[in-house]
């Protein structure tokens, strides 16, 4: 008998309070397992005398529930371990596995408060050969030159197919959408892993076979910084994506906005619909980074700063439940004297893009044009619950109306600091070291709203 169909006969045997009781298991955070890549002898410059142990995880993108076996989830790793090296200027990338693969894992919730790994799925090109991390060269290109742990320019430093893939979405035919923060990309892959169409906002990219497109303001997206989160309404009709910060739209004058789109794509007819989040001001920017859904016009929002707990016991780590319900279409706008789309920027106000616009006017000089974001509400202030240690929070899975799982990028487990690289600390005595970590909260209220 197939695994997934044991487990399903298996959850028949589970009772509700069962359930309950296995849920709680998780609530301070159990660590899926990792290897260990076969990098040594790079120092760590947090702790002088030790040495970078590279955790082989990464499973911390994205969660997406499985579409049919209740305690089962899917994650998703990123484009493997990399770190900064621009000391030539040109964008660089220290890729420390070059070859590694991008991939989807299947995981389990044991009774006992463990997780059983299933499966990987390895992402492949439409040929079905694995892709890698590395940058595009064409359409989507992110302008990075990849190097090799030395220091040297990889000869095959790029990849047409390479994704950095950080949004994920299980369809119930068994297939997954991917996103992913450089392109941006959306990308279809089929139950194996090999990719049957994407979605860009490129008119001229081959690799979109099916039509679908994103508005060309989207090629604006800021580097590493393009479409964090994916989802899918609960009808299985329409992707539904976010960015993780203020597009460069028109340029990067504008990167300190709060202003985040939100995008709409209707899997069937393709029509595309624009929304707008204000993120939380403060003196640092923030990032969104992983959506899901309640119902078609109800969503989860992760909202998060770079901090750590243990730097900052007011670090910004929270989930808000929105609604599109009285937000403003973009794509619905009328044209007026004031405001006109633009073929490659989007809605304009008086000659800016919206992006510029809520940095003149404020959200109140939007709101006098009839524009309007989407509703917000705090769900959980995951700090103030969990005392949550990590810098990052980038996965969310809706369990049921009580219960939501959270997941962290532990970045396999090293940051860099200047270029140099240390292990990823969580605690100030550097005894604990960030791994991806499953928190499973209770008591919240997932029901959702009117549509």
């Amino acid at each position: 008998m197939h695994k997934d169909e044991q487990t399903n006969k298996d959850e028949q045997h589970l009772s509700d309070d069962a359930q309950v009781q296995m849920y709680k298991k998780f609530a301070t955070g159990v660590s899926l397992s990792y290897d260990i890549l076969d990098i040594h002898n790079i120092p760590d410059a947090a702790k002088s005398g030790h040495f970078i142990e590279f955790r082989y995880g990464g499973f911390g993108s994205a969660l997406s529930a499985h579409p049919t076996a209740k305690n089962q989830f899917y994650a998703l790793t990123d484009r493997g371990p990399n770190t900064t090296y621009n000391v030539n200027h040109d964008h660089g990338k220290i890729f420390l596995d070059p070859t590694y693969t991008p991939r989807i894992g299947l995981f389990e919730l044991q009774t006992n408060g463990t997780i059983a790994k299933i499966k990987e799925i390895l992402l492949k090109n439409p040929q079905g050969q694995t892709i890698s991390g590395l940058p595009n060269l064409h359409f989507g290109a992110s302008k990075e030159i990849a190097y090799d742990q030395q220091g040297c320019v990889l000869t095959q430093g790029n990849d047409e197919f390479g994704l950095d893939s950080e949004g994920l979405v299980a369809l119930k035919d068994g297939s997954f959408w991917v996103s992913d923060e450089y392109g941006p990309h959306i990308v279809h892959f089929d139950a194996n892993g090999v990719e049957i169409d994407r979605i860009n906002a490129y008119p001229q990219d081959t690799r979109r076979k099916s039509g679908y497109l994103l508005p060309a303001e989207y090629a604006n997206r800021r580097q590493n910084r393009g479409m964090e989160g994916l989802t899918i309404t609960p009808d299985q009709k329409k992707l539904v994506g976010i960015m993780q910060s203020s597009m460069s739209n028109p340029d990067a004058s504008v990167a300190s906005s709060d202003l985040v789109r939100i995008i709409l794509i209707d899997l069937q007819t393709k029509a595309i619909s624009q929304y707008l989040y204000q993120q939380e001001a403060d003196s640092k920017q923030h990032s969104n980074t992983a959506i899901t859904a309640l119902n078609s016009t109800g969503f989860l929002v992760a909202e998060r700063d770079d901090d750590f707990y243990k730097d900052n016991l007011k670090a910004f780590k929270r989930v808000y439940k929105i609604n599109l319900n009285a937000a403003t279409d973009l794509e619905q706008v009328q044209p007026s004297s004031a405001m006109q789309q633009d073929v490659n920027l989007g809605l304009m106000i008086d000659g800016q893009t919206v992006e510029q616009y809520v940095l003149t006017a404020g959200w109140s000089g939007l709101a006098a044009h009839g524009i309007l974001p989407v509703s917000k509400t705090l769900l959980v202030d995951l700090v103030e619950r969990l005392h949550y240690p990590h810098d990052k929070v980038e996965g969310l899975w809706i369990i049921d109306e009580q219960h939501l799982a959270v997941i962290n990028d532990d970045d396999y487990g090293f940051s860099e600091t200047d270029g140099v690289l240390e292990r990823k600390y969580l605690d100030v005595d550097q005894s604990m070291i960030d791994s991806n970590t499953l928190y499973i909260m209770d008591g919240l209220d997932l029901t959702p709203s009117a549509e």
